[in-house]
């Protein structure tokens, strides 16, 4: 899987249900191992309300389905 294929699938949070944002880039380790995610946080109505980024840690990754990653973050 390429990391390309990651950025279409959306990030589910398995604690809310809700719908935290998609895969804009990762960060990697010298060793060639993801360490992290950066999320694009979903927008609000319209998407005037930008919310930012964040990162989802690789560890806090609980499944990776066709067409979502289930994480375990609020």
């Amino acid at each position: 899987m390429r990391i390309s294929d990651l950025q279409t699938k959306r990030i589910i949070s398995v604690v809310t249900g809700k719908n935290i944002g998609t895969i804009m880039d990762a960060e990697i380790r010298e060793d060639g191992k993801i360490d992290s995610f950066i999320i694009e946080q979903s927008k609000g109505l319209f998407a005037l309300n930008r919310e930012g980024e964040s990162k989802i840690l690789w560890e806090d990754i609980t499944k990776i389905g066709e067409d979502v990653i289930l994480v375990k973050k609020e």
